[in-house]
């Protein structure tokens, strides 16, 4: 492997689990403050792909690093499935794109190669009990792309996508709160303002709730506008302008590849470079403690790791749950507090075969009827097996999440039968992964921003404390909520410690 200069020692095995570690705020016990404890230059919270990145780039800069987290197995919230045969799914973070350039380029580092998503065919849209199907590469492609050309609608969303994207070109990525416009926007949420600048028919609304819902895991309701309007932006990198469509499209979009192995596979690897003592698992952060005469104490169950820095690499909201001795600026207190995560559920069906291919259908389906906003193919390269994946958010996870596991999966397999065919109906195994039930993640696949948050807090979102610093999807500048935002935030988090220690 390339990249780096450090000894490979002998991976961590990983199992099932949520993101990176953070602790509840309990008391630590006894045994722990006996332990001799142990030492490196930074200290880092989460092995997800903001931690391990950051403890990667640490590492190969010279100095010593110790990562710690709180589950069994590497990765945050991306987690694969394994499957026979050396075949895997991803039960979490699954795609990449163009742009993405920092998470392309770790896995490249790691040797992880890429492909593409399948996309040949046909889309499905289902609204009020009929099927539209349409392709995101005909005549239409480079006006809606993934989303579907419904004539009842079609100007709504032209106009729609239009006018965010030319709004979102006047957020600055690194900070949306200094916006012309940004006190106005941050007053109303992204519903309100759709509903005073289109039609706001039926119709369309649905639609709207059937984009925020994957993208979010929530509702048009919850997300500031301002917040929408920074997450547009943020889908591109500094040659390009981030755009609605590239964060909603497969093609030529945030969709469009996917990693051999899965998206936990560099994040193994990287973990067998640091080796077994530099990664910790079954060590949540209860408590960080900078020390009066210099450095900080990052207290867990068993044990404490001193060093000269701290990053924290965890969601927001599990930040906010460790203890900090002394406390935290009350404004990154309070920021954390107002970045709850967003309400997410996965279900993957297996079948023998990808058989909607043959009907002509890319499996890449949206719907308005059912608990599935959104499905996508996501089945090994060699389509063997077949896998349907499908995302279940907002308000529709609340409400399906209320029902029993059989009416669930009946539900589930209904709808897909409706999109693809009765064949959707006899799977050979079913699989639902509801992120808001993961102890160490408590919600996919972002933090979700209500009005008043950025311009009140945001500042606060990266701005170092004393000796901990902060790293994790949500504080990156460019596509913020996904992997690549996750990686360029390890980066930016090392740099900052090496310029201090």
């Amino acid at each position: 492997m390339s990249g780096s200069t450090y000894t490979r020692r002998r991976l961590i095995q990983a199992g099932a689990g949520g993101a990176a570690a953070a602790g509840l705020a309990t008391a630590l016990p006894a045994q722990a403050r006996k332990r001799r404890p142990r030492h490196a230059d930074v200290v880092v919270v989460g092995a997800g792909y903001a931690g391990l990145t950051a403890a990667h780039r640490i590492a190969a800069a010279g100095k010593s690093v110790i990562v710690m987290e709180a589950r069994h197995r590497v990765g945050g919230r991306a987690h694969n499935h394994k499957l026979p045969g050396g075949k895997w799914s991803e039960l979490g973070a699954t795609f990449v794109g163009p742009t993405q350039d920092h998470v392309i380029r770790l896995a490249k580092e790691m040797d992880v190669e890429l492909f593409d998503t399948y996309n040949t065919g046909d889309n499905v849209y289902r609204q009020d009990g009929s099927n539209q199907t349409y392709s995101d590469n005909g005549p239409l492609g480079s006006v809606f792309g993934t989303a579907p050309p419904d004539p009842l609608v079609a100007g709504d969303v032209a106009a729609t996508v239009a006018r965010l994207d030319l709004m979102a070109e006047s957020v600055p990525v690194d900070a949306p709160w200094t916006a012309q416009s940004a006190e106005e926007w941050d007053s109303q949420t992204l519903y309100t303002w759709v509903k005073s600048n289109s039609t706001a028919s039926p119709r369309f609304m649905d639609l709207l709730q059937i984009a925020t819902e994957p993208i979010f895991g929530a509702e048009a309701r919850d997300i500031s506008l301002l917040y929408t309007l920074f997450y547009i932006a943020a889908s591109g990198n500094e040659k390009n302008q981030g755009t609605f469509e590239r964060n909603f499209n497969t093609r030529g979009g945030a969709q469009q590849q996917r990693m051999f192995g899965g998206t936990q596979a560099p994040l193994n690897r990287i973990a067998r470079r640091l080796g077994r003592k530099h990664v910790l698992l079954h060590a949540p952060a209860r408590r960080i403690v900078q020390k009066k005469g210099g450095g900080v104490r990052v207290e867990s169950d068993n044990f404490n790791v001193n060093g000269k820095r701290v990053i924290v690499a965890v969601p927001p909201p599990l930040a906010g749950r460790i203890r900090y001795d002394p406390g935290l600026s009350q404004n990154r207190d309070q920021l954390t507090q107002r970045m709850p995560m967003g309400t997410l559920i996965k279900v993957e069906v297996f079948y023998d075969r990808p058989f909607w291919r043959n009907s002509g259908y890319t499996g890449q389906g949206l719907s308005d009827e059912g608990p599935i906003s959104a499905t996508f193919d996501i089945s090994p390269p060699d389509g063997k097996p077949g896998i349907l994946m499908g995302f279940i958010g907002g308000d529709r996870a609340r409400l399906w999440q209320t029902q029993g596991p059989k009416v669930r999966r009946a539900r589930v397999l209904d709808e897909l039968a409706k999109l693809y065919g009765p064949a959707a109906l006899k799977p050979k195994e079913y699989i639902e992964v509801s992120w808001v039930k993961e102890r160490w993640t408590r919600g996919c696949p972002v933090s979700v921003l209500g009005p008043g948050t950025l311009v009140g807090f945001g500042p606060a979102i990266r701005k170092p404390v004393g000796r901990i610093h902060w790293a994790g999807t949500e504080t990156s500048t460019y596509w913020n909520g996904y992997m690549d935002g996750a990686v360029r935030s390890g980066e930016r988090a090392a740099r900052e410690v090496l310029r201090e220690i």
